[in-house]
């Protein structure tokens, strides 16, 4: 099973960081109110950077450590994701 870290904007622009087996999924839980409670008051959120992991534990310390990032380090993380395609 793949676990995924991921990011998504907030709608005042703030990101938040987190992990799941399926991110799109969880950004409509995020968007429903029902994912954590800081994008509960920050929605709605666009998912904007996802990066696979091969288990639980390598996906969780990826998170940590995407979120002790600056914000343009984040920044580049994501426009580097978005122009892969």
């Amino acid at each position: 099973m793949a676990y995924f870290c991921y990011i998504v904007q907030c709608v005042d622009g703030s990101f938040y960081t987190g992990w799941s087996v399926d991110p799109v999924r969880r950004e409509k839980q995020h968007n429903k109110g029902t994912g954590a409670a800081y994008t509960r008051l920050h929605r709605p959120v666009h998912l904007v950077y996802i990066e696979e992991q091969p288990d639980l534990p390598t996906a969780m310390k990826r998170e940590r450590a995407i979120k002790t990032l600056k914000r343009p380090q984040k920044e580049k993380l994501i426009q580097t994701y978005q122009n892969k395609d």
